[in-house]
């Protein structure tokens, strides 16, 4: 009996405490973390959006760093700061239902964001909650504000006698969101960075950045200067998981010397992301001086943006060894005042002096290169050319695409469309195709011309490609070779209603092997012009 009465007693209390854990806990957890939590209500923060946050967060965030770290929390409620700088070993979460808000007043602002931070260790900022950087925008006359990079959008509008009208922040909207120069160890995971004013995030030199599971948002239309995420001379950095959209480029790699000797920005993986932007949805930036490289994008959709995947060089450096594979990409034309034409892929190696008029040319750094760059499984369709440049002093070197299907659409409504061929190549060497589809859409632009198109091109192998010339075109190839000198064309097919397939121009095309092809659909298979001779030619089995 006894026994039995201990039986009940323990398996009582145990029905007890499992009764209990049942209930709802009256106070909330608080989060997993190690260390002490400081909650910013502790130091003065009230959570009402009307009142200024900002000396209890850093009260609180100062006072977590003494304690030798931990978590500094925001509870459900709106705070309202200015600049807020960060320490080492310091968890800034963000509760669901919290709101950090970047106040309208830069006398607020010691730094150039509202989160900041630097030669820190160990930066973590998590949660479900919202980081507001109340980004505004005014429309009006461009009036004298200049950008050499969009020149030639600007000249079609002013031939087409349109209003200049664009994009300007409000005045007393200001920073970025978060800059971090030179930290170690950085976390940033769950959290939303709404309407930025400036860059969202431009993590700078720093070393084992981790970003996973963030959204960003920003006006497609209006947020100007409002880019997602800026890595600048970073080494290893892992971006995953994130839903980015934004008025200005969606995700930058720079290597630029702002805060110090310019370093290379290294060994980075972005995998599972969507990313739209009404300029570059992935930029691999013309501020380059020690170079970008190692870098792979992985399992990423693409969509709304007006411009795919960016390669610039513009201050000397190197964009070199970079894959890019299992890609969706989905191209429009945005408005005049940003960057890009609606094309997916866009090359482009220049010194500082050929873009900006007022860039005295003995400043220039030598030209930077573009090299060793793989993409690969991609279904892309945008409204504007491919157009991949080299320089005549630096040649596209070593550039891979496989199995990649590329689709020209037109817009009859657009201002503007400038796109002729559907990609094209200018001063390459060592370039590959591979499986490789160009198609059209209907209606098409009268400006359309040739699927493919190649011009001062060293050692090129097509195989399997498959294009036709476009529709809208009597007299256009299917595929143009101006002076290629040497190059494999194999099992390459011409598609239905192909005129003349191949069409080879200049003197200085020659040693070119045709290999198992199929001509059976082309008019003409292929046809010489403009001093090419049918000596280039030769034909294999």
């Amino acid at each position: 009996m006894a026994n039995k009465a201990l039986f009940a007693t323990i398996l009582g209390g145990t029905c007890l405490l499992a009764f209990a854990g049942c209930r709802e806990p009256a106070v909330p957890p608080e989060p997993a973390a190690p260390g002490a939590v400081f909650d910013v209500r502790d130091y003065g923060a009230t959570g009402i959006k009307d009142d200024l946050a900002q000396e209890a967060i850093q009260r609180a965030v100062d006072a977590c760093a003494e304690a030798g770290g931990g978590t500094v929390l925001f509870r459900p409620g709106d705070y309202t700061s200015g600049t807020v700088h960060l320490r080492s070993r310091v968890r800034l979460y963000l509760e669901g239902g919290a709101t950090l808000r970047s106040i309208h007043d830069k006398s607020r602002f010691d730094q150039d964001a509202l989160l900041y931070g630097e030669d820190l260790i160990g930066v973590t900022i998590e949660g479900r909650g919202v980081i507001d950087g109340g980004g505004a925008y005014d429309r009006r006359l461009k009036g004298d504000h200049e950008d050499d990079f969009i020149r030639p959008n600007q000249l079609e509008m002013e031939a087409l006698g349109l209003p200049l009208m664009r994009s300007f922040p409000k005045p007393d909207r200001y920073g970025k969101l978060l800059l971090l120069v030179r930290c170690q160890d950085v976390r940033v995971a769950g959290v939303s960075f709404l309407d930025s004013p400036s860059w969202t995030m431009h993590p700078v030199q720093c070393e084992r950045l981790v970003i996973d599971g963030v959204t960003i948002r920003t006006s497609l239309r209006d947020g100007v200067w409002a880019d997602g995420i800026d890595p600048d001379g970073c080494r290893d950095v892992r971006i995953a998981n994130c839903t980015i959209e934004t008025g200005d480029d969606a995700l930058v790699f720079y290597s630029m010397d702002w805060f110090g000797p310019a370093r290379p920005c290294e060994d980075i993986t972005v995998t599972n992301c969507r990313l739209s932007s009404a300029s570059s949805a992935v930029k691999f930036c013309d501020g380059n001086i020690a170079g970008i490289r190692n870098v792979t994008i992985d399992n990423c959709v693409i969509t709304e943006s007006n411009r795919g995947i960016a390669f610039m060089t513009f201050d000397g450096g190197a964009v070199e060894n970079i894959v890019l594979s299992n890609l969706t990409i989905e191209t429009v034309r945005h408005e005049w005042f940003w960057w890009g034409d609606g094309e997916p892929f866009h090359f482009n190696i220049k010194k500082r002096s050929e873009v900006h008029a007022n860039w005295p040319p003995e400043k220039d750094r030598p030209a930077g290169a573009i090299r060793d760059v793989k993409v690969q499984n991609v279904i892309a369709r945008g409204f504007g050319s491919s157009v991949c440049n080299g320089h005549p002093d630096s040649w596209l070197d070593g550039i891979s695409f496989e199995n990649v299907k590329l689709t020209v659409a037109h817009d009859p409504d657009a201002a503007y469309d400038k796109a002729v061929h559907g990609l094209l190549f200018r001063q390459a060497r060592n370039l590959r195709l591979r499986d490789v589809e160009i198609a059209w859409e209907s209606p098409g632009s009268p400006r359309w011309e040739s699927g493919l198109a190649f011009s001062e091109v060293q050692d090129l192998a097509l195989d399997g490609v498959r294009t036709v010339q476009a529709p809208t075109s009597e007299t256009a190839p299917a595929i143009l070779f101006d002076r290629v000198d040497d190059a494999v064309i194999r099992d390459c097919q011409a598609a239905a209603g192909t005129g003349t397939f191949l069409l080879f121009t200049g003197e200085a095309t020659k040693d070119i092997l045709l290999e198992r092809n199929d001509f059976r659909k082309a008019r003409l298979p292929y046809a010489f012009r403009d001093g090419a001779a049918p000596q280039a030619l030769k034909l294999g089995y």
